[in-house]
């Protein structure tokens, strides 16, 4: 494995690390009240401001590997700038690099037609609307994506779309405007033939957000995730992605690199919570000692620095491969990655708030939100025991 990186990697990481010290960690209170003023869902305005200094900067979409609209990075190459993103909870809509948009902009990159990427991905590179992923549903469990049983029903030029779907992330941004929705167009077809995708406008007539869901009390405003009605919605027959029953071929080839880039800000945010133990242990008295002079707290720090580097370790392996022999071949060390990654960093996250007491669980310091959106990665892309099964399955094949 070569992980030296190229100049190029080195300069990006460097301008991106200067970029965020400038204009991100200094305004992470303004822009939170904002979303206040705003009342949640809302366009942050400094935000806008931050991401028109990015795009002027060229940090911008660097995300997308074997495009020409990205930066031509590889996916090891993107690693240490997701990283970079994953420390603050706005950095990645600052570059243009944020779930689930760059997963959609993945998926229509690779598997729209020209039109479709004419009308879709370019605004969605330009940063001019969002988007939402619309997979799982809550009458099943959709860990095992071939339950899904939403319906894609040809008529004539149209498809009529019919179904509920929820955890349907940034349906609560004022700026989404097409989701990707997966549903059975034919249910007597074979198991993983039976899904497709389809290009869905959120403005079209039959579509109705029941309700906003939270996260451990969180409703990760403006961005926020929905259940989402779809009743007898019509759509062009030209909305199709790839062809019929090709919904699952699709959904594959879009999370091998949702799950890795989940991971990558992962270890990002597992570092900033080991930055924030550090500097209130060496801040914080009890009992005539700073904490930083207790046993018990260096070892969790000493902990931290050796898990971090272990997952991080793993996730540019996984990339590494990915880029080497491709999604499938990677498959048991993107699997091993999305396990590996969210625990460590709850064990992180854990520690640190254990370091700062009472003042680790409210609103004074972000390890609680933090805590919040890396449990539920043990959920999104997949539950941790069907990637524990595959990996299981994948290292006992070995031996047959």
């Amino acid at each position: 494995m070569d992980f030296e990186y190229s100049q190029k990697t080195k300069d990006y990481v460097e301008r991106v690390g200067a970029f965020m010290d400038k204009n991100l960690y200094p305004n992470e209170e303004e822009l939170e009240q904002q979303i206040e003023d705003g009342g949640r869902w809302c366009v942050i305005p400094l935000l806008e401001e931050i991401k028109a200094r990015a795009k002027a900067d060229g940090l911008w979409n660097l995300f997308l590997p074997d495009s020409g609209r990205g930066a031509g990075l590889s996916n090891l190459e993107y690693a240490p700038l997701a990283e970079l993103m994953g420390r603050s909870h706005f950095a990645s809509e600052s570059f243009n690099c944020s779930a689930p948009d760059t997963g959609n902009m993945e998926v229509i990159e690779r598997y729209g037609n020209e039109e479709q990427k004419a009308e879709w991905l370019a605004p969605l590179l330009e940063g001019e609307i969002r988007s939402v992923f619309c997979m799982t549903e809550p009458a099943v469990a959709s860990s095992d994506a071939t339950n899904i049983c939403s319906t894609i029903v040809r008529d004539g030029d149209e498809y009529v779309i019919n179904g509920t779907k929820w955890w349907s992330s940034g349906a609560g941004d004022p700026r989404a405007k097409i989701s990707i929705f997966m549903g059975k167009t034919d249910p007597d077809a074979a198991r993983h033939q039976q899904q497709s995708m389809i290009l869905v406008p959120l403005d079209a007539p039959g579509i109705n957000i029941k309700r906003m869901l939270s996260v451990f009390g969180y409703d990760d405003a403006p961005h926020g995730h929905a259940e989402i009605e779809f009743k007898d919605v019509r759509v062009p027959v030209a909305n199709l992605l790839l062809g019929e029953g090709r919904g699952f071929e699709i959904a594959q080839g879009r999370l091998g690199p949702g799950r890795i880039h989940h991971c990558m800000r992962t270890v990002g945010a597992a570092e900033r919570a080991l930055d924030a133990m550090c500097r209130r242990a060496l801040e914080r008295k009890a009992f005539g000692r700073y904490l930083a002079e207790m046993g018990v707290t260096r070892a969790r720090i000493a902990e931290a620095r050796i898990d971090i580097e272990q997952a991080r370790l793993l996730t540019l392996k996984a990339a590494w491969l990915m880029d080497t022999v491709g999604n499938k071949e990677a498959r048991s060390e993107i699997a091993q990655i999305k396990v590996a990654a969210p625990r460590m960093a709850l064990k992180v996250v854990d520690n640190a708030m254990q370091v700062h007491g009472g003042a680790g669980v409210c609103q004074d310091f972000n390890l609680a939100r933090l805590y919040a959106g890396l449990r539920t990665l043990r959920l999104a892309d997949g539950p941790d025991e069907v990637h524990l099964d595959q990996i299981g399955r994948l290292e006992l094949k070995k031996y047959l």
